[in-house]
């Protein structure tokens, strides 16, 4: 899941982002109005995690201009005013959820959960392939009934490639929907966590690589 966190706060963006990477979310940060703009015009974003209160351009405005586009990100909007009539002006703006701050690091994954679950095409909520089964929500995997010990980079890559069934799926897509902007574009990151998700997978194999740099889930 790409999420984009915009918070003019640096500590708490920061803190934020280190808790839904270690979930295995894929996190870049915005802490202004137009640079969450720029972001989003050139990133699909699953989620918009969006502090209302933003300096400059108001998160008001943000959330209104996404959903001008036509965005097909999902929306989460933060605020420190929690009234009815608060959480109603902000879901009238376009958001899909409202959070008011302070709020619980293990609620502000579920609700990310929740709408990354909404943003993308309808999905069973096991994914097979073969003998191999991820559950994304208890963030488990198996083959053979054998449970699978992954990094969370290792699981992110398991689910795309169960989520996308039969469709190829190049090493580019994946280190944009994987990773996150922290990623050097020439990195073998994919290859290197790609070739330890095999080991951990063991034989036969499971996950094909098709000609031009391109990876499918199912029998070689």
């Amino acid at each position: 899941m790409r999420v984009l966190m915009v918070e003019d706060h640096a500590r708490l963006a920061a803190t934020v982002a280190s808790v839904l990477r270690r979930e295995g979310m894929a996190v870049d940060l915005a802490f202004d109005g137009r640079e969450a703009l720029d972001r989003a015009a050139l990133t699909d974003y699953d989620v918009v995690v969006l502090d209302r209160d933003l300096p400059g351009t108001h998160g008001d405005e943000i959330c209104r201009r996404l959903t001008a586009r036509g965005s097909s990100s999902r929306v989460l909007m933060l605020t420190a005013a929690s009234t009815v009539r608060d959480r109603v002006e902000g879901l009238g703006l376009g958001a899909d959820d409202y959070l008011p701050k302070p709020f619980d690091f293990a609620e502000l994954v579920a609700r990310i959960r929740a709408l990354g679950r909404r943003s993308a095409p309808s999905l069973p909520p096991v994914l097979e392939g073969g003998d191999v089964s991820l559950d994304p929500s208890r963030r488990v995997a198996f083959r053979a009934g054998r449970r699978l010990e992954l990094s969370p980079k290792e699981f992110g890559l398991l689910e795309y490639l169960l989520a996308a069934g039969d469709r190829v799926v190049s090493a580019e897509e994946l280190l944009e929907r994987v990773w996150d902007e922290a990623a050097d574009p020439f990195t073998t990151a994919v290859k290197q966590t790609m070739r330890r998700l095999r080991v951990k997978l063991g034989d036969p194999p499971v996950i094909r690589t098709v000609r031009e740099g391109g990876y499918q889930i199912g029998p070689l």
